[in-house]
């Protein structure tokens, strides 16, 4: 195993600066998940590591060392592309053992090599088939299986689900979280989405534009996100924003007048305009004429998922969206109150992304 630090990264393409002075470090055995929008600099960040991008500055340390310099095949990394690029002439095993083959493994220690992790990813009843005959997921294996034989230090893995329909991407969670828990190597994960980081990373890191925005945990970043962005970015459905008036330091005014009483880890804001964020499924439906309710509106729609509903408000503050339980009793164009969950709300200055601190 080894660590994974990355210090004062910067990429430019031209005048586009792609990193801005990034410092990252990835414990030995973590799991960590680079999350952010397309175009964020997730898979510029992940190139560097592999060394298929050079650094504009800085430097990239495995394992203690500084390979900056060196090339890929000098790094003791493996990577997993989103295309599975296998090729289509060449049985599994041959797939697998490609690079065993290049770098001159004797053929029985390359066989065993093969076999084993054959046997870890549940190929070895297909050892024998060419790609053509194999599912979405089962060549995901194989391409992680070319990846896994060369025994490296750190693994690396570029969006590998995202061609793959929605029941083999669960499917293939479950087999990537069980690799890192068998093997305990390094792990870097690429992705733009945020249940995959959520339930595979134990650290996740943000990205904005070329910068970190937020490292933590998945609940870390969830129950107390660092700024507006990875608020909104982390949770699905995504948190609602709804501008408000501090009238004191306990006390905010809703658009629609109504006022709501803070709890104490949120008091002690000025006089002035703020944003607080609520997540769907902190806010509870109730009567429209419930002296209870933090605000009103009108149900717009519903998406009856079975197990949930999302419930689509308009309100004087625009769409609020609720979650649900499945059999929630509600109509579209019915007037409803709703109750916010007054210690799970987050506050934000209007103007900044920053939220707000509760004083010492």
């Amino acid at each position: 195993m080894s660590t994974v630090e990355l210090k004062g990264i910067r990429k430019l393409y031209g005048s586009v600066e792609a990193i801005r002075g990034l410092d990252l470090s990835v414990a030995e055995g973590e799991f960590c998940a680079l999350l952010g929008p397309s175009g964020c600099g997730k898979s510029t960040l992940l190139r560097i590591i592999a060394g298929l991008e050079a650094v504009t500055q800085g430097s990239v340390w495995i394992g203690g060392t500084d390979v900056t310099s060196l090339p890929p095949s000098k790094r003791r990394i493996a990577m997993v592309f989103q295309s599975y690029a296998l090729y289509p002439h060449m049985s599994v095993r041959e797939n697998i053992g490609f690079s065993l083959r290049v770098a001159r493994v004797p053929k029985a220690d390359a066989a065993k090599r093969i076999l084993h992790v054959a046997q870890l990813l549940r190929l070895s009843e297909m050892l024998d088939r060419k790609p053509a005959q194999l599912s979405g997921g089962q060549r995901q294996r194989v391409a992680i299986g070319r990846a896994l034989v060369r025994d490296p230090e750190v693994f690396l893995f570029d969006e590998p689900l995202s061609n793959l329909d929605a029941m083999l991407r669960t499917q293939m969670r479950v087999e990537i979280a069980k690799l890192h828990r068998d093997l305990g190597r390094t792990m870097i994960y690429v992705t733009h989405d945020q249940v995959e980081a959520m339930t595979l990373a134990s650290k996740i890191v943000v990205l904005d534009r070329g910068v970190i925005s937020q490292v933590g945990s998945p609940l870390e970043l969830y129950d107390h996100p660092a700024n507006k962005f990875v608020a909104s970015f982390i949770g699905s459905p995504t948190m609602n924003f709804i501008a408000v008036d501090a009238v004191g330091d306990d006390m905010i005014a809703m658009p629609d007048g109504r006022r709501m009483t803070l709890p104490e880890g949120k008091r002690r804001l000025s006089k002035g305009k703020f944003e607080i964020g609520v997540r769907p499924e902190h806010i509870r439906l109730t009567a429209y004429d419930d002296p209870t309710a933090s605000f009103t509106g009108k149900v717009d729609l519903l998406e009856r998922l079975g197990n949930a509903t999302i419930v689509y408000v308009e309100s004087s503050a625009g769409r609020v969206l609720i979650q649900s339980e499945g059999d929630v009793v509600a109509n579209v164009g019915d007037n409803v109150g709703l109750v916010f969950q007054p210690d799970r709300i987050h506050i934000f200055p209007a103007t900044e992304q920053r939220p707000v601190q509760a004083a010492a």
